[in-house]
């Protein structure tokens, strides 16, 4: 496919496609969405999904890593959005952003707390899975970019589900949606996917777990859907 996600999709190469990542860009329902941020960007996967479901959307990613920095950068330039999107090589905490400039924050951060998840000998990818700035830090630094009203979606482990939703709640990011993924039905979840709102009213709904599996032994309609699977 020659870097094709799918079958006439858009190109990508970089980081690795990850399920988390598939799954958050498909939970996103932002309807009238023009500005988007996606603190973590890596080499820029969950940046072209989101110009593919949004056409006239403008999007900046931010990330810590210069080389996926600039690896989402030929990315983007190879699939005709250079025009519509910038990466920053920079701490989201330090990037040259707008205060109350984006419409939708998006995050698949790093799962665990420094120290946490067992090391890496390769530092990038130690960076990948061990968090640079806290659950505390990221949610202040997405309501920050936030307009009022704005959404913030991000995925998350389970194990962390009360610590991310406390720092929602702290940062003024009201939770509003909330699904958790689960490999089968007989398994117990293991993340979730959460959309707050700047200033929301309170109000969560549940949403059905997004199982990987089903009872066939197969992988479900709705997953296959997510990972653009009946496009090969």
């Amino acid at each position: 496919m020659d870097g094709q996600l799918w079958p006439g999709g858009p190109l990508y190469e970089g980081d690795p496609i990850t399920g988390d990542t598939l799954a958050l860009a498909s939970f996103v329902r932002q309807a009238g969405v023009r500005r988007a941020c996606d603190i973590g960007c890596g080499s820029g996967l969950l940046l072209l999904l989101l110009c593919q479901a949004y056409p006239a959307l403008e999007a900046v990613g931010v990330d810590l890593r210069p080389e996926a920095a600039e690896q989402c950068r030929e990315n983007l330039r190879r699939n005709g959005l250079a025009d519509r999107c910038r990466v920053c090589a920079a701490d989201f905490r330090q990037a040259p952003l707008d205060p109350e400039s984006f419409d939708l924050v998006v995050s698949n951060p790093p799962y665990f707390p420094a120290g946490g998840g067992g090391p890496s000998p390769d530092p990038q990818r130690a960076r990948m899975r061990q968090e640079t700035a806290t659950l505390a830090q990221l949610c202040t630094g997405a309501a920050r970019l936030l307009r009022r009203g704005g959404a913030f979606c991000l995925v998350h482990r389970t194990q962390r589900l009360a610590q991310v939703l406390s720092a929602l709640s702290a940062a003024g990011l009201e939770p509003k949606r909330l699904r958790l993924m689960a490999h089968s039905p007989g398994a117990a979840p293991g993340l979730f996917l959460c959309e707050s709102r700047r200033g929301g009213r309170p109000g969560l709904e549940l949403e059905p777990v997004l199982f990987q599996i089903g009872p066939d032994g197969r992988e479900t309609a709705e997953y296959r859907r997510i990972c653009h699977w009946d496009h090969e």
